[in-house]
């Protein structure tokens, strides 16, 4: 039985004479990936990242936490240091996510609902969930 090529399958490769050979880094980039969508495999990876959607306090939560500012804004003089988790929303999508950091309180307006700590970050009072004073002032 003669199989296909058998007439050739022994012959020199051909070398052409007009055309340089062509880099084995040149070749091996032919069968490289291609991203045909760009911008895809960032956009699925945005759509997998989580959010969480901001709590509703009930209230007497949120009679609670408004006690504590007053008492924060009695004892602002003394700059008291404060462990406070709030909701950040997030820039892309809908939800956010709690953080919670400490620093100690520069300014609080009740009037514009802010708290700003002494390294400039304003945090607003209506995502705020808990507020605890490091010192000894109670809140």
């Amino acid at each position: 039985m003669k199989s296909d090529y058998s007439d050739i399958i022994h012959l020199p490769h051909h070398v052409s004479k007009t055309h340089p050979q062509m880099s084995m880094h040149d070749r091996a980039a032919q069968f490289s990936p291609f991203a045909a969508l760009t911008g895809y495999d960032s956009a699925i990876l945005e759509t997998a990242r989580l959010t969480e959607e901001k709590i509703t306090l009930n209230e007497d939560l949120q009679e609670l936490l408004d006690i504590q500012f007053q008492q924060l804004l009695e004892h602002l003089s003394e700059k008291p240091l404060i462990s406070i988790t709030f909701f950040c929303p997030d820039k892309r999508k809908q939800g956010g996510s709690y953080v919670s950091i400490s620093g100690t309180v520069k300014k609080l307006d009740l009037f514009q609902r802010i708290l700003i700590l002494e390294d400039g970050m304003q945090i607003f009072l209506d995502d705020v969930l808990s507020i605890e004073a490091h010192t000894s002032t109670t809140l």
